[in-house]
């Protein structure tokens, strides 16, 4: 029999309607889930957003205050997709008042953040779930169980990028997102924080690294009103950004390995340019966000001149069955997020946890922090030391 099971979303800009959707389609792709998510509440700051969101998606109780959605009986889960220095104070009450949590990367702006939602969590016995998407792409678990089977051989180096270009505009408004004390360490964060899931999620654990940071548009000017994403804002007060645009970063990963990550906020002509390539003793992996379901493979025997193939994922690779039929049709975004929330719910109802947990939040913002502590210091820090 399929339990009710009572779900709030708080924060509802973009990933608030992204978590929102996928607990609307969750049950079309996963009929078998011994729990039916039950939209209950969602908090929302700016005025008369939360009622669009009810009106929109059939939220029974809509707020401004997420304390409210902490107090409610009927929610038993919080989707937490509010900006990320709330993360930590609504994550820790929200699983001290016995809900379980999905909540959004970076788990706030430190490991000592990520770490007091995990032990949050832990203390009260219920599920945590991280937005760690891009490892939920079939794509990504085909190449993990290829690169776990020792088809490319022992890995030597991997190279993880993620560029875009949502910052790239000079007149992008000076939001919270550019403020060491709301926005952390910019795209570190933002962004770094998915490579180094990515990284360990694929070669294991992160043992030192060494980085180099870097702001290339030092002003922006203060918006003026309410913003929405990542609005433009000209006429207003120049302040100064004081977080990242930039990093790239060496890594040596416990195994041995090697790796390079790089990532930018501010890279014209780079759209979600996301991916990575593993190289192995036999071969190599390659795949690209934009290709979501492709991957670049090289295997066999000749070492030299040995061929790539393309490989369109299928049915067997991670959850692509519950989405398609047959291989090279297409997925997108908003799957990751379906498949996210059903590893969330599958968790709940299992009581075990699937999918990346709160102590994936605590090894990436180790390695964040790491990556800062080098490009202050500009040499080789020790993962291990900030986890």
């Amino acid at each position: 029999m399929v339990e009710s099971l009572g779900v709030a979303v708080v924060g509802f800009g973009w990933m608030g309607r992204v978590h929102t959707q996928a607990y609307a389609r969750v049950l079309h792709h996963y009929p078998q889930l011994a729990v039916r998510p039950e939209l209950v509440a969602v908090a929302e700051d700016v005025p008369a957003r939360a009622e669009e969101a009810a009106a929109q998606f059939g939220f029974a109780s809509p707020t401004r205050d997420w304390r409210e959605v902490a107090a409610d009986p009927r929610v038993q889960a919080v989707s937490i997709t509010a900006p990320n220095f709330l993360h930590r104070e609504i994550g820790v009450a929200m699983a001290e008042a016995g809900k379980h949590i999905w909540i959004e990367k970076p788990v706030g702006l430190s490991v000592a953040d990520a770490r007091a939602v995990a032990d949050a969590v832990a203390k009260a016995g219920v599920q945590g779930a991280v937005g760690f998407n891009y490892r939920n792409a079939p794509a990504v678990a085909a190449a993990r169980e290829l690169i776990a089977s020792g088809e490319i051989g022992t890995v030597t180096h991997v190279r993880i990028r993620l560029f875009s270009d949502y910052a790239a505009h000079p007149d992008g408004a000076l939001t919270w997102r550019y403020e060491k004390e709301r926005g952390g360490s910019g795209v570190l964060g933002d962004l770094a924080s998915h490579g180094a899931d990515l990284a360990r999620h694929l070669l294991g654990d992160i043992a030192s690294l060494t980085a180099d940071t870097a702001v290339f548009i030092p002003e922006r000017a203060r918006p003026t009103g309410a913003t929405a994403g990542h609005s433009l804002a000209t006429g207003g007060e120049l302040g100064p950004v004081e977080n990242e645009d930039y990093v790239n970063c060496l890594l040596r990963f416990a195994s041995g390995a090697r790796g390079v990550l790089e990532a930018c906020r501010v890279s014209v002509g780079e759209q979600n340019n996301y991916g990575f390539e593993v190289h192995g003793t036999k071969g190599a992996v390659f795949w690209d966000f934009r290709r979501m379901n492709e991957l670049g493979v090289s295997r066999g025997t000749t070492y030299q001149d040995q061929p790539v193939s393309t490989v369109y994922v299928g049915p067997g690779a991670g959850e692509f069955g519950a989405f398609q039929p047959g291989a090279a049709n297409a997925m997108g975004y908003d799957d990751l997020k379906v498949i996210e929330a059903y590893r969330f719910l599958r968790s709940i109802a299992e009581g075990v946890p699937h999918g990346a947990t709160l102590q994936d939040a605590v090894h990436s913002a180790a390695v964040v922090e790491a990556m800062v502590r080098s490009a202050q210091s500009g040499s080789w820090t020790d993962v291990a030391a900030g986890a």
